[in-house]
């Protein structure tokens, strides 16, 4: 499939430093097949210039549309070209994509750069919610945020609290991670998680908290007290994951709102679950940009 090719820097700059050759790839993807109405269905439509994007409108009912409507790119007023290149960077970067770098990459403002970014990090979120984890699930909740003062530690603690799943392979290696900020450690949080996030009939390895408990009844659940001394394999591989989450975070983005924490793992998790697909990762991106409706300023704050 196009949108799964590997596309070098090179070639990328070659191919879609203008507005048309951008335009031309999203109306592909949008409609892959010709244009189809979005309201009605037809596909019986005519093409209005504009100054910026052509504006497709229907025959038959009148509704009119560009190729960034129903998309995260949806009312922007950055050029094409410049989104391309924000999430070509996103997909190909595997420390994290800052927005004060984008900013200086593609010449916009630092709150245009970190909106985008917020957009993008929506479709790899999106994009995620449409698989469940299976087979075997490791699961655990972490606890993300510096110190503060006077902090309580562990279950207790008030910094944003993570639930983390994390299905695994024959040989006990990982595979796919599912990351959800949650508002407590609650047994019906947990099942919530569970039934929206993991399939049904899947074993699931946990610590002996008894709020897990509650996931007997739909999963086949196997908690063990966690001793990394004297069981260092039990949910070896989540903790080495969650590590690397809260290091990638840390690292990359400096004084981080909770209230965006959970976009930021939804890009840990969409890199993490992609990892096998090097060099695809742009079209995998633009692909998952093109099919998310936006969200804006007011929603993301």
């Amino acid at each position: 499939m196009a949108q799964q090719a590997q596309i070098s820097k090179i070639e990328f700059m070659k191919r879609f430093s203008t507005e048309e050759a951008c335009e031309k790839q999203m109306y592909d993807m949008k409609w892959p097949n010709g244009y189809r109405c979005e309201r009605c269905g037809s596909q019986h439509h005519s093409t209005v210039r504009t100054r910026k994007l052509p504006l497709y409108q229907c025959n038959k009912c009148g509704y009119q549309a560009t190729v960034t409507v129903n998309t995260v790119m949806e009312k922007t007023r950055t050029d094409l070209a410049k989104w391309f290149l924000a999430i070509y960077s996103t997909a190909t970067d595997k420390r994290g994509y800052s927005a004060t770098q984008l900013a200086k990459d593609i010449e916009v403002s630092y709150p245009t750069a970190w909106l985008m970014l917020h957009k993008i990090r929506q479709a790899m979120g999106k994009r995620d919610a449409n698989y469940k984890l299976a087979g075997i699930v490791e699961l655990d909740d972490s606890y993300f945020g510096g110190p503060t003062e006077g902090g309580k530690r562990g279950r207790g603690t008030d910094k944003a609290k993570v639930l983390v799943g994390l299905s695994t392979n024959e040989a006990g290696g990982p595979e796919f991670v599912k990351m959800e900020v949650i508002n407590d450690i609650k047994g019906t949080t947990l099942l919530d998680f569970a039934t929206r996030q993991i399939a049904e009939g899947s074993t699931i390895e946990s610590d002996d908290y008894k709020s897990y408990r509650k996931l007997g009844g739909l999963y086949d659940h196997k908690p063990q007290t966690y001793d990394p001394i004297e069981n260092p394999e039990h949910l070896k591989w989540l903790h080495v994951i969650i590590s690397n989450a809260k290091a990638l975070i840390a690292g990359t983005f400096h004084d981080l709102d909770k209230i965006h924490l959970q976009r930021y793992l939804n890009e840990f998790c969409y890199r993490f679950n992609r990892r096998k697909h090097e060099g695809q990762g742009f079209f995998r991106l633009l692909a998952a940009c093109v099919s998310c409706p936006t969200i804006t300023y007011a929603e993301l704050t």
